[in-house]
């Protein structure tokens, strides 16, 4: 069992198990989308976000996860590794499943990234990049079980997994890294 399978599958138990309808991929796309357009890293404002998509505040384990998926977040992002790993079903999963925790990962993203207010516009790249993350948002279930769709599938994952970097690297990083203590 991969690690990522393990998060998604533990996560998505605990959400369902405290009475959320709430999808884990929906809600890392939420804080994702909220963190690449500059919303920071303070714990409050994320519950606040992620109390909206839930229907209700979080109770002890969920706000720990929470707080945990923010954690990894900022981590990936203000980290130099370049690597950031989307929360979704495991590659064992049906490919509909996986298309749309994806979709739903998008269409969590771009609420997160819409609810932030930023100052000045966004360059050609970054508004193709939005675009281009709100074609994915459209295509839930829209994949059948097929090696070329499979392959579709992982290029568009991959296409996801740096795309957040380019949004933050413009709208967020020197807020981020203005607001970290430097070390002496």
């Amino acid at each position: 069992m991969s690690i990522q399978n393990s998060s998604y599958s533990a996560f998505a138990t605990l959400l369902a198990s405290s009475g959320h309808p709430s999808s884990p991929a929906e809600l890392h796309g939420l804080l994702l989308g909220r963190s690449c357009a500059g919303a920071g890293f303070e714990l409050s404002p994320w519950i606040a976000d992620a109390t909206d998509l839930l229907g209700s505040p979080p109770q002890d384990a969920v706000g720990q996860a929470l707080a945990g998926l923010q954690a990894m977040v900022k981590e990936e992002l203000t980290g130099t590794d370049m690597a950031m790993v989307l929360l979704l079903p495991s590659d064992e999963a049906a490919l509909t499943e996986r298309t749309f925790a994806l979709g739903q990962w998008c269409q969590g993203f771009l609420g997160g990234f819409g609810l932030t207010a930023r100052e000045g516009s966004l360059s050609a790249e970054a508004l193709e990049v939005l675009r281009d993350i709100a074609a994915v948002a459209q295509v839930q279930g829209a994949l059948e079980e097929s090696e070329d769709a499979e392959g579709d599938y992982m290029e568009v994952m991959e296409y996801l997994r740096v795309a957040p970097l380019l949004l933050f690297a413009e709208c967020a990083k020197h807020a981020a890294l203005e607001s970290t203590p430097a070390l002496k």
